[in-house]
């Protein structure tokens, strides 16, 4: 039987059309088991002695039409193991609903608010849950920081009894993934980690780094102090040979295009304007720094 005992938020985002699910437990892999999420379907958390259908099943109930009460309380019905399933449902709209069956071992409960759905079970305390909760609420940006923010601080406040293993995050959005060919624009697990919640978040750091835009004022022209700068990386990691002269020429721009193919960093390079990400200067500076 699978037994993912674990704390859980699922949750909206109107403004950017995101649906997400976080999640953390004392338990091997907890990413492929509890969170499940459909652009403009809504996101499933299905947990406890988990019933892995409620999320294939629920999602396509809310892709249908039904709210989240109504697809939670469907599934719910269906399944003769209700009593030890713990679930977290939010729709196409935002709505909220959460389960805890009387059989889930305590602490064990969830709460509902603006958009999203928060529980837990095997938990130190209701804390965990309140926490999550209050974090959501108070923390501002995108679904997917609200989301780690949450995890950490339910976490923070004592998180799962057992100890701490896996967690992972997804967040989905129309034509969200890469490409635009599919809506999972973010879908990260930590299997298997001391501090899971820690790892999972550097982790988002990363994807931020290599799949969002440049944030305003990140990106400099490649010239003067910046090209020799751009000069010395590229000697260092062995793509130029040239001198050190702050012109941005054809070897220099060519050995840069080679640098940051290998390294992905494509989204933080302008090539035709001849910008570059500060942060990724900083970041090759470090690697390749001799």
């Amino acid at each position: 039987m699978i037994y993912p005992s674990t704390f859980s938020i699922v949750a909206y985002d109107p403004a950017a059309r995101e649906w997400g699910v976080a999640v953390a437990s004392k338990f091997l892999g907890v990413g492929a088991f509890v969170p499940w999420a459909r652009a403009g379907a809504g996101a499933v958390a299905t947990q406890a002695h988990g019933n892995t259908s409620f999320g294939p099943d629920g999602l396509a109930l809310m892709a249908q039409g039904l709210s989240a009460q109504e697809a939670l309380e469907r599934v719910l019905a269906a399944d003769e193991g209700r009593a030890r399933r713990q679930v977290g449902f939010v729709d196409a709209q935002g709505n909220a609903a959460t389960y805890t069956g009387s059989q889930c071992n305590e602490w064990a409960g969830g709460l509902i608010g603006p958009h999203y759905a928060a529980q837990g079970n095997i938990l130190v305390s209701a804390d965990t849950v309140a926490a999550m909760a209050c974090t959501f609420e108070d923390t501002s940006g995108e679904l997917a920081d609200r989301l780690m923010a949450a995890l950490a601080a339910g976490q923070a406040a004592g998180g799962d009894r057992r100890g701490q293993q896996s967690a992972a995050l997804l967040v989905v959005r129309p034509a969200g993934g890469y490409g635009g060919y599919n809506d999972r624009y973010l879908d990260l697990r930590v299997d298997d980690d001391p501090a899971p919640i820690d790892r999972l978040a550097a982790l988002v750091d990363l994807h931020h780094l290599y799949f969002q835009p440049p944030a305003p004022g990140e990106m400099v022209t490649i010239e003067g102090e910046v090209a020799r700068d751009v000069q010395r990386i590229l000697r260092w990691a062995g793509y130029y040979q040239g001198a050190i002269s702050g012109d941005y020429d054809l070897p220099t721009r060519q050995a840069l295009q080679a640098l940051i193919g290998m390294e992905n960093f494509e989204e933080r390079f302008d090539e035709p304007g001849g910008r570059i990400s500060q942060q990724v200067l900083a970041i090759l500076r470090d690697k390749f720094r001799q």
